[in-house]
Protein backbone atom coordinates (compact mmCIF):
# COMPACT_ATOMS: atom_id res chain seq x y z
CA UNK A 1 0.00 0.00 0.00
CA UNK A 2 1.16 3.54 -0.74
CA UNK A 3 2.31 5.45 2.32
CA UNK A 4 2.79 9.15 2.90
CA UNK A 5 4.99 10.33 5.78
CA UNK A 6 5.06 14.09 6.30
CA UNK A 7 7.63 15.97 8.36
CA UNK A 8 9.18 19.38 8.85
CA UNK A 9 6.39 21.31 10.52
CA UNK A 10 6.81 23.46 13.59
CA UNK A 11 6.25 26.83 15.18
CA UNK A 12 7.43 29.84 13.21
CA UNK A 13 6.92 33.59 13.46
CA UNK A 14 5.03 35.50 10.77
CA UNK A 15 7.35 36.16 7.85
CA UNK A 16 9.39 33.07 8.59
CA UNK A 17 10.02 29.96 6.50
CA UNK A 18 9.62 26.21 6.78
CA UNK A 19 10.36 23.32 4.47
CA UNK A 20 8.07 20.33 4.60
CA UNK A 21 9.02 16.89 3.33
CA UNK A 22 6.86 13.95 2.34
CA UNK A 23 8.35 10.52 1.95
CA UNK A 24 6.21 8.55 -0.47
CA UNK A 25 6.50 4.82 -0.76
CA UNK A 26 5.53 2.54 -3.65
CA UNK A 27 4.88 5.38 -6.08
CA UNK A 28 6.87 6.52 -9.08
CA UNK A 29 6.74 10.30 -8.83
CA UNK A 30 7.48 10.69 -12.53
CA UNK A 31 4.15 9.02 -13.29
CA UNK A 32 1.83 10.66 -10.80
CA UNK A 33 0.78 14.13 -9.80
CA UNK A 34 1.43 14.84 -6.12
CA UNK A 35 -0.01 17.53 -3.93
CA UNK A 36 0.24 19.23 -0.59
CA UNK A 37 -3.01 19.78 1.28
CA UNK A 38 -3.80 21.55 4.51
CA UNK A 39 -6.60 21.40 7.03
CA UNK A 40 -7.64 23.50 9.99
CA UNK A 41 -10.04 22.32 12.72
CA UNK A 42 -13.63 22.26 11.49
CA UNK A 43 -12.65 22.83 7.87
CA UNK A 44 -12.18 20.69 4.81
CA UNK A 45 -8.78 19.58 3.63
CA UNK A 46 -7.75 21.80 0.71
CA UNK A 47 -5.12 21.46 -1.97
CA UNK A 48 -2.51 24.22 -1.79
CA UNK A 49 0.13 23.03 -4.26
CA UNK A 50 0.43 20.37 -6.92
CA UNK A 51 3.26 19.03 -9.07
CA UNK A 52 2.69 16.79 -12.06
CA UNK A 53 4.75 13.78 -13.02
CA UNK A 54 6.50 16.00 -15.55
CA UNK A 55 7.23 18.70 -12.99
CA UNK A 56 4.57 21.26 -13.83
CA UNK A 57 3.36 23.12 -10.74
CA UNK A 58 0.11 24.73 -9.66
CA UNK A 59 -0.77 26.71 -6.54
CA UNK A 60 -3.78 27.95 -4.68
CA UNK A 61 -4.13 31.72 -4.94
CA UNK A 62 -3.59 32.14 -1.22
CA UNK A 63 -0.05 30.71 -1.38
CA UNK A 64 1.05 31.71 -4.86
CA UNK A 65 4.41 33.48 -4.77
CA UNK A 66 5.15 32.26 -1.24
CA UNK A 67 5.11 28.45 -1.47
CA UNK A 68 7.15 26.26 -3.81
CA UNK A 69 6.47 22.58 -4.39
CA UNK A 70 9.24 20.34 -5.67
CA UNK A 71 10.15 16.68 -5.71
CA UNK A 72 13.02 14.27 -5.99
CA UNK A 73 11.99 11.32 -8.12
CA UNK A 74 14.80 8.91 -7.15
CA UNK A 75 14.13 9.27 -3.43
CA UNK A 76 10.35 9.61 -3.95
CA UNK A 77 10.22 12.69 -1.75
CA UNK A 78 7.97 15.69 -2.24
CA UNK A 79 8.84 19.05 -0.69
CA UNK A 80 6.97 22.22 0.14
CA UNK A 81 9.08 25.31 0.71
CA UNK A 82 6.99 27.88 2.56
CA UNK A 83 8.25 31.45 2.77
CA UNK A 84 6.79 34.64 4.17
CA UNK A 85 4.44 32.62 6.31
CA UNK A 86 1.23 34.18 7.61
CA UNK A 87 -0.97 33.27 10.56
CA UNK A 88 -3.57 32.04 8.06
CA UNK A 89 -1.13 29.32 7.00
CA UNK A 90 -1.50 27.63 10.38
CA UNK A 91 -2.82 24.14 9.68
CA UNK A 92 -1.94 20.48 9.50
CA UNK A 93 -0.25 19.79 6.18
CA UNK A 94 -0.61 16.51 4.30
CA UNK A 95 0.67 15.13 1.03
CA UNK A 96 -1.24 12.81 -1.27
CA UNK A 97 -1.89 12.32 -4.97
CA UNK A 98 -2.51 15.64 -6.65
CA UNK A 99 -5.43 14.72 -8.92
CA UNK A 100 -7.53 12.28 -6.92
CA UNK A 101 -6.30 11.81 -3.36
CA UNK A 102 -6.11 8.29 -2.02
CA UNK A 103 -8.64 7.48 0.67
CA UNK A 104 -5.85 6.98 3.19
CA UNK A 105 -3.76 9.81 4.51
CA UNK A 106 -0.59 10.18 6.50
CA UNK A 107 -0.50 11.77 9.94
CA UNK A 108 0.36 15.15 8.53
CA UNK A 109 2.67 17.74 10.04
CA UNK A 110 1.51 20.69 12.11
CA UNK A 111 2.52 24.18 11.01
CA UNK A 112 1.83 26.99 13.45
CA UNK A 113 2.53 30.58 12.51
CA UNK A 114 2.41 32.82 15.55
CA UNK A 115 4.32 35.66 17.14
Amino acid sequence: QVQFVESGGGLVQPGGSLRLSCAVSRVRLDLYSMGWYRQTPGSERNLVAKITGGGRTNYAESVKGRFTISKDNPTTTVYLQMDNLESEDTAVYYCNFGETPASYWGRGTQVTVSA
